[in-house]
């Protein structure tokens, strides 16, 4: 019979605490490669979305909050841009490219955001992957007639009411291409969760805007959003404005668009670069500039995501090291239950040893078996880990939008199964002492 025989047979015979102390190993090893696994991959979706941007323009608090707010579609911006300041900055000659952008209506719980057609073909949400679509089109501009053979609104200000949606919105409203939708006034949160409300939304029933596109999904936030233009969304309130004032108003056009109406609530702006470089030697200058402006806040992507993950790692330390006591605690599991076995194996290591075992071969058959129990939990728990960390990254991106892939690096996981198998090993010494010290002549005397 060879030494892996009989460790089976052993781990066969107390098959419950074998089990059950896998498990728990399973799941230290599991918690702590899922904490890793994520801490990566949240750094790399969080600079998801920010794409080929530099700057971004607001009057949030702060820069921080204006990337959350901005980008990621925290919260609206309360404090808007005027148009004139808008003009004022897009026209800075080391600039590329400045576009507009407005939060503050919202469907279904989902946010709206109003921009301009370049928002599609100047900005893209990864570095330089485009956007794409899973059907139909982008919204037009003012001069842009509607395709060939495109059934829809003929009137001139109908491009001012189309919406494109993201992946997830278009997943989580279940609306279609040609599907006619009414806008809602603010982020109505509470609705998506399913919570009652407390006061009835506001909606723009007067006008109804129509979907004309659907698109791939980008890892990024912007999968939650819906996009329309900029014109529709000024119409939408400078309606609203004029109806406070006369209930008679019925209809509201561009025509009657005033300066007041045209704010917007940020600007994602690019500052002139190479071709094929991402960043630009302008940049510096270009930041200086704007912060002398102290009507507006302005903000680095890359940067505030920097810092954001300073932050975070903190917690993450923290989180890690509680991981690591869970290991540390299955491997105490794991030698308590190989020592309260060891009343009951005496018997069993007398026998081995008058078959001809030494006390050396004794004790490396325990210290063995405890590591077997350590390698049974630590790939079990490999394989739970991934099965988590993808649990974890749907649960994100069904809540926040945030696409998340857990990045299970060889080495990381590597490093834990040996870690968790040498503090098995650890864990059987004692219990492998008293075996190595079981008087043979006490423990053959018959049982009763």
């Amino acid at each position: 019979m060879t030494d892996f025989t009989i460790i089976l047979r052993s781990l066969r015979a107390r098959l419950f605490s074998t089990v059950v102390t896998a498990i728990t190993v399973a799941v230290a090893v599991g918690l702590m490669l899922v904490l890793l696994s994520m801490s990566d991959a949240g750094r790399q979706a969080f600079n998801q979305g920010t794409g080929n941007m530099h700057l971004l323009v607001s009057r949030d608090a702060s820069p921080m909050v204006a990337i959350l707010n901005g980008v990621f579609y925290a919260n609206p911006p309360q404090r808007p841009i005027m148009w004139e300041k808008y003009q004022e900055i897009a026209a800075n000659p080391l600039l590329e490219w400045a576009i507009p952008t407005q939060q503050g209506d919202s469907y279904e719980g989902f946010p709206v955001l109003a921009t301009l057609p370049e928002f599609f073909t100047k900005f893209t949400p990864n570095e330089n992957e485009p956007w794409k679509l899973r059907e139909g089109r982008f919204i037009r501009g003012a001069k842009d007639p509607l395709p060939a053979g495109e059934k829809g609104p003929d009137r001139p200000d109908a491009y001012a009411y189309e919406v494109v949606l993201g992946s997830a919105a278009a997943k989580g409203t279940g609306l279609k291409v040609g599907d006619e939708i009414f806008l809602t006034h603010g982020i109505n949160a509470s609705r998506q969760l399913g919570a009652p409300q407390e006061e009835a939304p506001h909606v723009h029933k007067d006008f109804s805007y129509r979907v004309v596109g659907i698109l791939m999904p980008t890892g990024s936030a912007h999968d939650r959003a819906l996009f329309t233009h900029l014109d529709g969304a000024w119409v939408l309130h400078a309606h609203d404005r004029r109806k406070d004032a006369d209930e008679s108003v019925t209809k509201t056009t561009l025509a009657d668009i005033e300066p007041g109406d045209r704010k917007i609530t940020g600007i994602y702006l690019r500052v002139l670069t190479r071709a094929g470089a991402q960043g630009s030697a302008s940049l510096p200058v270009v930041y200086d500039q704007l912060r002398r402006d102290s009507s507006i806040t302005v903000a680095q992507p890359k940067q505030q995501i920097d810092t954001l993950f300073r932050i975070v790692g903190n917690i993450d330390s923290i989180f890690v090291a509680l991981a690591a006591a869970v290991m540390l605690s299955s491997g105490i599991g794991i030698m308590l239950a190989m020592y309260n076995s060891m009343n009951e194996r005496r018997r069993q290591v007398a026998v081995l040893r008058v078959l001809g075992c030494s006390r050396g071969r004794v004790f490396g058959l325990i210290l063995t078996e405890s590591a077997m129990i350590g390698v049974i939990g630590a790939v079990a728990g490999a394989g739970l880990a991934v099965v988590g960390g993808f649990l974890v990254a749907g649960v994100l991106k069904e809540q926040i939008g945030l696409s998340v892939t857990p990045v299970f690096s060889a080495p990381a996981i590597m490093t834990v199964v040996l870690a968790t198998v040498a503090l098995a090993a650890v864990a059987g010494v004692i219990p492998a002492i008293l075996a190595y010290r079981t008087p043979v002549a006490n423990n053959l005397r018959p049982i009763g």
